[in-house]
């Protein structure tokens, strides 16, 4: 479970997996990135051409919805390498990075706006 399992913890069980199969040779920086690519392109797949109300009945349906469970694992799967044999912390590099969208995206310019910080009129109220 989530709030039971550590980034760090994961990053070894990928770090484990791997190294059983000798794929680090295979897992450089445009490799794994091409891999997040692939990986996240077969998420996207599933919610292709479907309106929200066909999106929400995915999620009912236990077939389905182990299927989206599994292209996500992969996702983070990726993820998780890539952080793991580039030593990136993924916890640091996150708070890292909500402190610039905060000062991009502050939230009296951009509360129930889904604009990018470059579209929005900072002079309109």
């Amino acid at each position: 479970m989530d709030k039971d399992t550590t980034i760090d913890e994961l990053k070894n069980t990928v770090q484990d997996f791997c190294e059983k199969r000798n794929w680090d040779q295979y897992h450089n920086p445009k490799d794994l990135s091409i891999g997040i690519l692939t990986e996240a392109s077969e998420l996207i797949e599933l919610f292709r051409f479907k309106d929200l109300e066909e999106i929400d009945q995915l999620f009912t349906d236990p077939k389905k919805q182990e299927e989206i469970k599994r292209e996500l694992a992969d996702v983070f799967f990726f993820i998780l390498r890539f952080a793991q044999m580039k030593n990136i912390d993924l916890s640091n590099a996150l708070e890292s990075k909500m402190e610039i969208n905060k000062s991009k995206y502050p939230t009296n310019l951009f509360k129930g706006s889904n604009k990018k910080y470059n579209e929005i009129d900072e002079n309109k109220p």
